[in-house]
């Protein structure tokens, strides 16, 4: 039922009578629209509860022991310092309550009878609920007179205390991040691990870009750890300036995470190290844009976890949202246009091997754009309703998945696809310092063969290696020198300089 302001009413009181919602006998109870449907079948039931005067019990000290122990745990490093409520041993002890007890012995509610007459309460109410979901208590001030005239409401005082199937003080929302976040600080102590013993075993034939990769990956490590940690501690203690300190700790970490992430895959998308050995001035605006990134990173992390999503207002969430969705976007379109780039300057020397390299980059990241779009629809039309009565009772429990869980979930997957492709071997240095030779037709038309033999008579056409057969991907031949060299030394000097690179590893040093 709704009355005239469009609010809804639950309960039956004057006001309600006054709109025709209900009638004076039901005053005090709920508003129910049975539709067709007998009140023994529903599963909520009204009742009228009487609380006896207890003053003096409230006032009393006592502190109520179970079976020999405190409700009040011992105190430890992941400890509230105050001690942590510790639940009764059995369902059916006694209420999980801290403070003053009334009685020993709690008054159940049974979920299925329907009392009937007035429900007198001395003990405290154990309600105990067997059904995952979104429970609310609601106090409602009643008035007592038949008539509206009359302005006498029922007082009282009390105590609701809720627990949770798991013991800490996080709100259901968020506890799930506790153990996602163990599960991901483990993988990538896992994955630094192999990464780390690969390098160990080319530690001879490291890139620049392989040492900022395992740079990246105990950063990683320490970040996941650190954000454990501060869901872990955020559990068992109360809000305070220690678990703000912590929260601005983590929300660096990330925000770095994030910068130095884009930062690395954009320079490589540039060709530093591979293609050319230096940016010159683009290396600035690059580390310009990975430190707004870092900034504003910091600023939707903090904003993410201190906000109320459900009171707070649609422009103080895009203060947040809108500086970082710019240097994202920014990153990604500087990526894609330096990888196309990339690649068209690969294909017109005719690197292959480089090439596949890079393409295999392009669709790893062409398939994260996709997957960060459709999360983006979602995200938008799930948060849209947050101001809907219904909101968090329907999105309670996959909340934290789409604020936190899927960004790092994609963020694995993209980190491992990337390191496995460009993981350490016995012939990166090589590869990086070479050129491969042309193999097809047309770029074998660029070299002068007669010219290759050191002796100006080249074998006839049939006696050269691999024109015959196409040569396999682990014979890809190169060669090494200087792109400024002179054209025509280079192809005198060609025989010499060439070198299957990813087949048995043999190299033959210049002399000159």
């Amino acid at each position: 039922h709704k009355a005239h302001s469009e609010q809804k009413t639950y309960v039956c009181t004057t006001d309600a009578v006054r709109s025709k919602l209900c009638s004076e006998s039901q005053l005090g109870r709920f508003i129910l629209n049975l539709k067709g449907t007998s009140l023994e079948e529903l599963s909520v039931w009204s009742a009228s509860v009487g609380f006896g005067n207890q003053t003096q019990a409230r006032n009393s000290t006592t502190t109520t022991t179970t079976g020999g122990n405190s409700t009040t745990g011992t105190s430890g490093f992941w400890d509230n310092p105050a001690g942590n409520p510790t639940p009764p041993p059995s369902d059916w002890d006694s209420p999980w309550r801290r403070g003053v007890a009334l009685s020993l012995a709690p008054r159940h509610v049974n979920n299925t009878v329907v009392p009937s007459g007035v429900l007198w309460y001395k003990d405290p109410i154990l309600y105990q609920v067997d059904k995952k979901g979104y429970y609310c208590i609601a106090a409602i001030p009643i008035t007592t007179g038949a008539t509206a005239d009359t302005a006498v409401h029922a007082e009282f005082t009390g105590r609701v205390l809720f627990h949770n199937i798991f013991r800490g003080k996080l709100a259901a929302t968020d506890y799930p991040k506790i153990n996602f976040y163990m599960v991901l600080a483990l993988v990538y102590l896992v994955l630094g691990g192999v990464w780390g013993f690969m390098c160990f075993k080319h530690r001879d034939d490291l890139l620049p870009l392989q040492f900022y990769i395992s740079y990246l990956v105990g950063f990683l490590v320490i970040e996941m750890t650190a954000t454990w940690a501060y869901y872990r501690y955020l559990n068992s203690h109360d809000r305070g300036t220690a678990t703000t300190l912590f929260l601005a700790v983590v929300a660096i970490l990330d925000a770095g995470r994030n910068a130095l992430s884009f930062f690395l895959l954009l320079v490589v998308s540039l060709g530093l190290s591979v293609v050319r050995e230096s940016l010159g001035p683009i290396m600035t605006r690059v580390k310009l844009l990975a430190g707004a990134h870092f900034v504003f990173g910091v600023l939707y992390a903090m904003g993410m976890v201190e906000l109320e999503l459900e009171s707070a207002s649609a422009l103080l969430l895009l203060m947040f949202v809108i500086p970082l969705s710019f240097t994202l976007s920014g990153f990604l379109l500087w990526i894609m246009y330096a990888l196309n780039g990339t690649m068209a300057e690969l294909a017109d020397r005719k690197q292959t091997y480089k090439l596949s390299m890079f393409r295999a980059l392009y669709r790893i990241l062409l398939l994260a754009v996709i997957v960060i779009g459709a999360f983006f629809v979602v995200s938008s039309m799930n948060f849209s309703n947050r101001l809907d009565e219904d909101y968090a009772p329907e999105t309670w429990e996959t909340r934290w998945y789409l604020l936190d869980a899927w960004l790092a979930i994609l963020y694995l997957a993209v980190f491992s696809s990337i390191a496995f492709l460009w993981r350490p071997t016995g012939h990166n240095r090589r590869l990086a310092m070479s050129d491969e030779l042309a193999q097809d037709d047309d770029g074998a038309g660029e070299y002068d063969l007669e010219a290759i033999r050191p002796d100006g008579m080249g074998p006839s056409e049939e006696h050269l290696p691999g024109t015959r057969e196409p040569l396999r991907q682990e014979e890809v031949v190169f060669e090494i020198g200087d792109d400024d060299e002179d054209e025509g030394v280079g192809r005198r000097r060609g025989a010499g300089e060439r070198e299957g690179l990813m087949g048995d590893g043999r190299v033959k040093d210049r002399s000159d």
